[in-house]
């Protein structure tokens, strides 16, 4: 026997043992970057309902002191802070703008309801 042929012979039995073992840990590894993941969606999402609750806060302090609900320059200020964020960590400007359009939209329908309510009896 030829020893490339004796080589070849032998390689596959212990490369498919190594290759498992890396397939075992690559899965290991996935599933603790997937859970890290699902931990940061669980803060975020509860930052998202904690400001939504600061907005609603808002919304009657506007009704109850019948402030407009309507303040662009609030808007362009908070939007502006996000472009900044984008541009000093390497993220998307654009991305940043669409998800705060959505924000500011659940917002400004949270105090149209807040405020279009009738104000509570003190």
């Amino acid at each position: 026997m030829e020893p490339a042929a004796h080589d070849a012979a032998s390689a596959p039995k212990s490369t498919g043992a190594i290759s498992a073992g890396r397939n075992e840990e690559a899965e290991r590894i996935l599933q603790s970057l997937r859970d890290e993941l699902d931990g940061l969606d669980r803060t975020l999402l509860e930052t998202l309902r904690q400001r939504l609750v600061c907005c609603c806060r808002i919304g009657l302090h506007k009704r109850n002191h019948a402030i407009p609900m309507m303040q662009p320059h609030r808007i362009g200020v908070v939007q502006e802070r996000a472009a900044v964020f984008a541009a000093e960590h390497g993220m998307s400007p654009s991305f940043l703008r669409a998800l705060y359009e959505l924000i500011i939209t659940e917002t400004c329908r949270l105090e149209d309801e807040i405020i279009g309510a009738p104000v509570a009896a003190a």
